[in-house]
């Protein structure tokens, strides 16, 4: 069972050590790749090890995706959304300066029109969002954009790594739909603005992704608290 403190943690620290070093560049980058194929399901990169994506998805329903616990809370297919969408714009708008995954063919398929991150969602455009999208093609498009994320991984320089983000490419995130215009949402903008490639990596492509997967291990006991309560009373 993989756990964060024990198996992501270490590796975290080790990362943020290790990245900016030109002789441990290589090592480096295997670390990456190591810690992004935890975080999606072992089909993205064709591993033979269980991932923690792998675990939090296992045996899902339909309906466990877009349960809302409390007012306070989000839900699993929010949660995959969320960063798939940030891993899309940040990897590829962001350090390849190249198109994103999503496009209006990948939300035909998705049976939505949620361009942005869902930063600034409501509960109810959160419980819409989730009851709306095709699970199975939101799996696919993470699995799509964690390959084109596998991609240009490999195609990095270490002086790449020291690269500030371009002020026409987060230009290109807002005018493209991936945030929005309101405060929960554009703040990423200035957020990413203020990273070099290196600083992209750790946050969001590394620890982002698994602070929120941690979050659909939570909803996921939530969830079956609420079922075991519901059995018991018929």
């Amino acid at each position: 069972m993989f756990t964060v403190a024990t198996d992501w943690n270490p590796k975290q620290s080790l990362l943020k050590e290790l990245i900016l070093k030109k002789e441990f560049f290589t090592d480096s980058l295997n670390l990456i790749k190591d810690m992004h194929s935890l975080v999606h399901l072992s089909e993205m990169s064709c591993s033979s090890i269980t991932t923690y994506a792998d675990e939090v998805l296992h045996e899902l329903t339909e309906c466990d995706y877009s349960i809302m616990p409390t007012n306070k809370d989000v839900t699993i297919a929010w949660n995959l959304w969320h960063i798939t969408r940030i891993e899309d714009l940040t990897m590829n708008l962001l350090v390849n300066d190249s198109n994103q995954v999503l496009d209006n063919a990948w939300l035909t398929k998705l049976h939505i029109d949620v361009r942005d991150t869902g930063n600034a969602m409501s509960d109810d455009e959160i419980i819409d969002l989730s009851n709306k999208i095709d699970k199975s093609v939101l799996i696919n498009y993470r699995n799509t954009v964690g390959k084109r994320t596998r991609e240009i991984l490999d195609q990095l320089t270490f002086s790449d790594l020291k690269r500030k983000v371009k002020k026409e490419s987060l230009e290109r995130i807002l005018l493209e739909g991936g945030v929005t215009t309101q405060g929960d949402s554009i703040w990423l903008l200035d957020f990413w603005g203020n990273k070099t490639v290196a600083g992209i990596i750790q946050m969001p492509l590394t620890r982002h992704q698994i602070v929120h997967l941690n979050d659909c291990v939570k909803l996921r006991k939530k969830i079956n608290t609420i079922a075991n309560k519901r059995s018991k009373q018929i």
